[in-house]
């Protein structure tokens, strides 16, 4: 954002489509990347080049790495791979700049990304730029038929570059968090405002649904197949839980119950000092939170948000309820049961992150996207604040550990009673 604009309202523009906007493919194509592309430098211009090369805990990648490896992704898989005659702006950027592709080469220790002083953050625009103009004349100068059969793999590179650009938010917002004189991202940035309104609970009686992606726009591997699911009788909470809420778990006694918690949850707990959720912090006796804005004021009418999944379990066991399914989530947002669904906060729910039945991982590099990281960790499904307009669908599979909390991350409850 800006430094001047609101996160209020919608944090980015949508990338135009690629198959149903006016326009020949290859125009299209270019005005897709383009607006992408853009969206992440307007994420990045309000910070400083020492903001930019940050790294404040092993999670999180300095915004300057996260600029640099979507530039990578698309020298990589899409000129280096289809583009003849393209030669790397630098031979060693693949190397600095893959996160995660085994198959794609040796790669920097993820943890030491903040240690990459060079190339500088003006640097990494120039790599920018240079691989941008080279995109776009491949969109310009290649036949529909190529275009065509690579307009999935573009699609693959935005939406990939999208979920870096909503880590660049989570990521700087942590660093700053460990400031002890606390800087704002955007001194006009205010909270999005939640919805509250019909019956507090949804009801959804037994049945069988089809849950997952459907039909060929664009999607995840991990969002398919579609199938069938039993779901319910259950109700799920309209809206999600609020701060006004947290206090009172926090008052009495919440994050010191050990009978509320797993067992791994309450060690992280004790382990780390947990006593409110993350980004909180007391000042003169008031609890406080570091948001994009800098610090504020916990509002307690606005939705909880930096917790993790072990801290939306406690408070659900201490409600006396529990964390709905993804399956339950789903049914319940496609039937339009669910306040503030998506654009605040991406809500925990007790599934584990696990294959579709049939799903079958993209062959080769890109296979690597998804299907080997489903163990060990939660969905959440939704959306948050921080997620790119455009970016967001019923069927979207997000997934952390149980212990991660620096995202956006809140959590609404349900009952079987």
């Amino acid at each position: 954002m800006t430094k001047t604009a609101s996160a209020a309202a919608p944090l980015s523009a949508s990338a135009p489509s690629l198959f149903s906007d006016p326009g020949t493919l290859g125009q299209r194509l270019v005005d897709g990347y383009l607006a992408v592309r853009n969206e992440t430098e307007r994420r990045a211009a309000p910070l400083s080049p020492e903001d930019q090369l940050i790294q404040s805990m092993t999670d999180a990648s300095p915004a300057k790495w996260h600029r640099a490896h979507t530039t990578w992704f698309f020298e990589q898989f899409l000129l280096g791979a289809h583009c003849a005659g393209y030669a790397p702006f630098h031979p060693d950027y693949a190397y600095l700049f893959n996160s995660y592709y085994v198959s794609a080469g040796p790669r920097h220790a993820r943890a030491q990304r903040g240690l990459l002083t060079r190339p500088t953050a003006d640097e990494v625009t120039t790599y920018r730029k240079h691989v941008d103009a080279a995109v776009v004349k491949f969109f310009q100068s290649a036949d529909e038929a190529t275009l065509k059969a690579l307009a999935p793999l573009v699609e693959v590179g935005l939406n990939h570059e999208q979920q870096h650009q909503e880590l660049m938010y989570t990521d700087i917002l942590h660093a700053f968090a460990q400031n002890p004189i606390p800087p704002a991202y955007d001194p006009a940035w205010t909270f999005p405002a939640s919805t509250r309104g019909g019956e507090d609970w949804a009801a959804l009686n037994e049945g069988i649904h089809t849950v997952g992606h459907a039909d060929d726009s664009f999607h995840f591997d991990n969002e398919k197949p579609a199938h069938r699911a039993l779901v319910g009788p259950v109700k799920l909470a309209r809206n999600l839980v609020t701060n006004a809420e947290w206090l009172a778990f926090i008052a009495d006694g919440g994050y010191r119950t050990a009978t509320l918690w797993l067992m791994d949850g309450f060690a992280t707990v004790s382990n780390e000092g947990w006593e409110a959720p993350g980004h909180w912090r007391k000042a003169d006796g008031e609890w406080q939170i570091m948001t994009l804005g800098g610090l504020r004021p916990v509002d307690p009418a606005a939705p909880v948000c930096h917790v993790s999944y072990y801290e939306a379990d406690a408070f659900a066991r201490w409600a006396g309820k529990h964390l709905p399914t993804e399956m339950e989530w789903e049914v319940a947002a496609r039937a339009g049961l669910l306040n503030d669904a998506f654009g605040i906060v991406w809500q925990w729910t007790r599934s584990s992150y696990s294959p579709y039945p049939g799903y079958r991982a993209v062959e080769g590099a890109l296979g690597e996207y998804n299907g080997k990281f489903m163990v060990n960790q939660l969905v959440l499904r939704g959306s948050s604040l921080a997620t790119p307009a455009g970016h967001s669908r019923i069927t979207y599979r997000n997934f952390f550990y149980p212990h991660h909390r620096w995202q956006f991350t809140g959590l609404r409850l349900a009952d079987y009673a």
